[in-house]
């Protein structure tokens, strides 16, 4: 971003500097021009009329004339120098321009890059790597959740089934307790039996 900035900035300044010497350029001609003109109207206004024509001095002809000269030659000379300048300034404009281009080149590259990421040594988006991330812990705490819920069943499955167990055990004891007692019962009653019928055979 700083060197954008920069390279901003030169090209700003290239700028006002050509147009600060298009500006000096302008205001050199208009100088000269107004020179010329003062020169031109004075030797007019010492030329003497003749039969309705101006009779010009040699003199301040070959004066003005000079002037003239000097003054186109200043203007070429300025012109050249301002095509020259022109044309330093053109390219360091394009070179400026491509500095900037491979600096915007570069910066989109590196924020590329700052916008992927590696995952299992592939480069992936931000925005896929979040939601791949996020549907991965999605999953899993479903997943999780399901994991509690059967395993909640599961227990109290099991405690059901101990109490079931824990039931039918304590019948079963109940139940072996009462058949041992009528085991009992009924031996004692066939012992009784046993002892009338003995004692109706002893009488016999």
């Amino acid at each position: 971003m700083k060197k954008s900035f920069f390279i901003g900035l030169s090209l700003t300044g290239l700028l006002l500097c050509g147009a600060f010497s298009q500006t000096n350029a302008q205001d050199t001609t208009k100088v000269a021009n107004q020179t010329l003109n003062m020169q031109y109207t004075e030797m007019l206004r010492k030329s003497r009329n003749l039969d309705g024509y101006k009779l010009v001095n040699p003199n301040r002809l070959s004066t003005f004339w000079k002037s003239t000269a000097d003054t186109l030659r200043k203007e070429r000379r300025g012109l050249a120098e301002a095509r020259a300048k022109v044309k330093t300034l053109s390219t360091s404009l394009e070179n400026l321009k491509s500095t900037l281009s491979a600096s915007e080149k570069e910066l989109a590259e590196s924020n590329a890059r700052l916008n992927q990421v590696s995952f299992l040594g592939f480069p992936m988006d931000k925005g896929t790597y979040n939601l791949v991330m996020w549907g991965a812990v999605i999953v899993l705490a479903i997943a999780l959740t399901i994991c509690i819920i059967q395993s909640t069943r599961a227990r109290m499955e099991a405690r059901y089934r101990v109490k079931l167990f824990e039931e039918l055990s304590t019948e079963f004891q109940t139940y072996k307790v009462k058949a041992n007692e009528r085991e009992k019962k009924l031996a004692r009653e066939l012992q009784d039996e046993r002892n009338k019928l003995d004692e109706l055979g002893y009488r016999g």
